[in-house]
């Protein structure tokens, strides 16, 4: 009786985190530690795509104290003029390799880049903002060649809560040039896909927003009307032309003898937008054939004539409108290359750029006949639609914003792991401190191995279910608020805090001896 009574006194344990931690998406984790010891280890940092990193135990718990907030910094067409988007930008391919050298000396531990033609913004997660902000506002520095100075004067950035709710409207497209469209979606998908492979830096934390925010994205588009009508970049353009050919060309939309430069997903979404309008014929100026043959085969309605970027000068003084869309890096038509070939004081050219970087020399408005446009431009275009579209803002923002109060709440459940770490260690000392006292007692009992595993069992068994009251009430509070109060009486009513102290203390003295 005296054992039991014991055990019942001074026993703390724990329920199992899985029964209040919100399930986290598939990550490949190649630790062999526990589930609990894992999240933990997420919470802390020290586990980043698997891989472990040791740190002590008084550095796992107070990382894991400040939790891994999420933050955003980058430039839009909202904030920056297309000359500084252009040095910042990065091809899909390379947003890994981005997101590691942001991670490499541990200030960050974790990052995506998400990189497209009118915004450019790394998203990552770290325990000190501010350390980590100064580093990731430095590499952008030395990567664009662009003073910090300077830097700071485009860039926008945003922690916590409001770099959750960016990336919800960015992903609903509410962020977009053009309210609505739907190629960011995807764009923000393939920067959740490439955080989860191999070599990337995505982590449980960012992927679980980047998963989120595409969820929330479709939600967007499936429940609202925001997505109707002309919703692209492509389409601007093409709303663009035909608005001012009269007044540059002297020519009505229906007449003008068009051309694109590029044969990639732009193109192919300008000829889906053009064809809507009526569009019969257009040439394709690209440097290999491969790519112009599908959009024939894609649009075998539309006479497709194919021209390698030899032609290009013949294409271009035979054109009304030149759409540019190549991923090259340095300028395709500029007021130089027009003058050499014979295009200054000609008829009438309009020059639509909708690349960044761009492929149109600023300087051709310099020439009389010339009215060249890139993707700042189209501005005009954009302010229409989104009038149209308020309505649907307003609903598409209430889809939004429970998908943000889902992550925020799926966060916030991982600060309650510290206290979860704490209380199981403390019971287990107070555990095993009684069961060496019963043993003690017990050892003219000659009991058996069976029967001291049943002993064990005991102390076990009651441990749980003292804790079963309190771990339910914390699983069932819903609010952050809630949650951050019953940690609080958690932590008072088991005085974690002291007993941390006093064990810091005690760590100390040792030091010194």
């Amino acid at each position: 009786m005296k054992f039991v009574t014991s055990v019942l006194v001074c026993v703390v344990a724990i329920a199992p985190v899985s029964a209040f931690v919100a399930p986290l998406p598939s990550v490949a984790i190649t630790s062999t530690a526990s589930p609990l010891q894992q999240l933990s280890m997420i919470a802390t940092g020290e586990m980043i795509n698997g891989e472990t990193k040791k740190k002590t135990r008084e550095e796992r718990l107070e990382a894991a104290t400040k939790g891994l907030q999420v933050h955003v910094v980058g430039l839009s067409i909202h904030h920056a003029e297309v000359e500084v988007r252009e040095k910042l930008a990065i091809p899909e391919a390379e947003w890994n390799a981005a997101s590691n050298e942001i991670c490499a000396n541990g200030k960050v531990n974790e990052a995506a880049v998400l990189s497209t033609c009118n915004r450019f913004e790394v998203y990552y997660a770290a325990t000190d903002a501010r350390a980590a902000m100064a580093h990731v506002t430095q590499y952008l520095s030395e990567r664009s060649g662009i003073p910090v100075s300077s830097l700071r004067r485009n860039l926008f950035m945003l922690s916590g809560d409001d770099a959750v709710w960016h990336i919800m409207r960015v992903a609903g497209g509410l962020d977009s040039l053009i309210v609505g469209e739907g190629q960011i979606l995807s764009q923000v998908r393939q920067c959740h896909l490439h955080s989860i492979e191999e070599d990337g830096c995505g982590g449980k934390v960012l992927s679980r927003l980047l998963n989120n925010a595409v969820a929330a994205g479709k939600r967007v588009r499936s429940e609202t009307a925001i997505s109707k009508g002309s919703v692209s970049i492509s389409s601007a353009a093409v709303e663009l032309s035909e608005m001012l050919s009269m007044k540059d060309l002297k020519l009505p939309f229906s007449e003008c003898r068009l051309a694109a430069v590029g044969a990639g997903k732009m193109t192919r979404l300008l000829i889906t937008h053009l064809a809507s309008r009526g569009l019969e014929k257009i040439t394709i100026v690209n440097r290999s054939l491969d790519r112009p043959k599908e959009l024939q085969e894609q649009f075998p309605d539309i006479d497709i004539e194919i021209k390698l970027m030899d032609d290009l000068w013949d294409v271009v003084g035979r054109s009304d409108i030149v759409y540019t869309a190549t991923s090259c890096v340095d300028y395709v038509i500029d007021e130089h290359k027009l003058d050499v070939n014979g295009l200054v004081g000609g008829r009438p050219l309009m020059l639509v750029d909708i690349s960044v970087p761009r492929n149109v020399n600023e300087n051709c408005n310099e020439i009389p006949n010339v009215k060249a446009y890139n993707v700042d431009d189209l501005k005009a275009v954009v302010a229409r639609n989104t009038a149209m579209r308020q309505r649907e803002i307003l609903e598409a923002e209430k889809l939004l914003q429970e998908e943000a109060e889902s992550f925020i709440a799926w966060r916030e459940a991982l600060s309650t792991i510290p206290t979860i770490y704490q209380l199981q260690e403390r019971a287990n000392e107070f555990r095993q401190e009684e069961l060496k006292k019963c043993t003690r007692r017990l050892s003219n009992a000659n009991l058996s191995d069976k029967e001291l595993e049943a002993v064990e069992r005991l102390s076990r068994g009651i441990v749980n279910k003292l804790l079963h009251g309190p771990m339910a009430h914390l699983r069932k509070t819903e609010s952050i608020e809630g949650k951050q109060a019953t940690l609080k009486e958690l932590s008072a009513m088991f005085m974690l805090e002291q007993e941390e102290n006093n064990s810091r203390k005690r760590r100390n003295g040792r030091a010194r001896r």
